[in-house]
This record gives structure tokens, sequence and C-alpha cells, in this order.
């Protein structure tokens, strides 16, 4: 699992901001299952947008609820199998399946908020290592991925969220729907991948 000093700084924050940030990297992974599902006509992306835009609401709407047990059964009939395809880009669009399941089950279960976090920190990384490894035969680890640019810009746009987070002193909608906007509009995958 790779790790990035900007885990234990989220750590530190409140859980509204480890939502939002596990969020944001689930919309930049969100590209990577649409291209899947546009290559292969796999399934209908847009019903991984509307849970991925059920998280968002809940952030945004006061008297939003969500029913999460039903948003993680949606989502079990959108993960694509890997077995099924010989086409590399079915792995990070599993991989954006498990970041939005795994917040699912860290919104119904908050004990599991922290370690989520940093498994969501790494998923987005370990995805743009394994694209790395595919492409050039090296692996990436924690001993050398400050070598890799790739794995770098990754790391770099986490701590550009996190920073914009950790200036918020109290729950702050404006930040948050800002945030959703310009991920959304930059519509840029973690891959480079772009709609």
């Amino acid at each position: 699992m790779l790790k990035n000093p900007v885990q234990l700084r989220l750590e530190k924050l409140e859980p509204w901001q480890h939502i939002t940030f596990m969020v944001s990297l689930c919309e930049r992974m969100y590209p990577n299952y649409a291209f899947f599902c546009r290559e292969t006509e796999f399934a209908d992306a847009q019903k991984y947008r509307l849970i991925l835009d059920s998280i968002w609401e809940i952030l945004t709407v006061k008297s939003a609820k969500i029913d999460f047990e039903k948003q993680l059964e949606k989502l079990e009939e959108l993960v694509p199998s890997a077995e099924d395809y010989d086409l590399y880009a079915v792995n990070p669009a599993i991989d954006a399946c498990m970041a939005l399941a795994d917040l699912l089950h860290a919104l119904l279960d908050r004990d599991l908020m922290l370690e989520t976090l940093e498994k969501l920190s790494s998923l987005s990384a370990e995805t743009v290592a394994d694209l790395e490894f595919a492409q050039t035969g090296e692996a990436v680890t924690n001993d050398n991925q400050k070598g890799n640019e790739a794995v770098c810009a990754e790391w770099d746009m986490q701590w550009a969220i996190f920073r914009a987070l950790k200036e918020a002193e109290k729950r702050d909608i404006e930040l948050i729907k800002g945030l959703r906007k310009e991920l959304r509009e930059d519509a840029i995958s973690n891959l480079g991948i772009s709609l």
C-alpha cells in the first residue's frame, strides 16, 4: 500500500472533511469508470454518477436522507469482472467501484472512517502506480515513488484537496460545492483520462 504524509494530516480533520476528501477522490476516479463503460458498453456510467452525487448531496443539503445500503446494492451491479475483459481499462474501473463501495461502507459504519480514508488515498495512488507498471514494467513502491512523475502528481492533487479542506474552520458548504464543481468541470481522472 502506497503511503504519503498527507494521510496522517487528514486524520486530524473533522468527519465532514474526511467524507469530502474521499468523495473528491471518487470524483477523480469517475472518468476511469465512464471511459471503461463507453469503450465496452458494460453499464451506464450515469448510475455510478448518481451514487456519487448522493454522497455530495449529504455534504451540502442539510435535510438530505440517503439509504447507503441501497446505494451499495445499486453499485454491486455496476462492478465489472476483470476475467470478462481483456482490456486494461477494466482495472481502473474496478478501482473506482471499490473506492465508492468503501466510502459507502464508511458512511454506514463511521468507525471505519479513518481506515477508509487511508485506504482510498492509497488506492487512488496505486491505480496510478499500476498503470505506470503496465506501461514500463517497473513497480512503484514506497521507496521509489518520489521518482515517478505520475504518482507524485496524484499525491500533489491529494495535498491540494487537503489544503483546501484544512483551511475551513467549520463545515463550509460553499467550499464543498466549489471542490465538486472544479473536479467535475476538470473531469480529468487520476490517470489523466478526460471526459
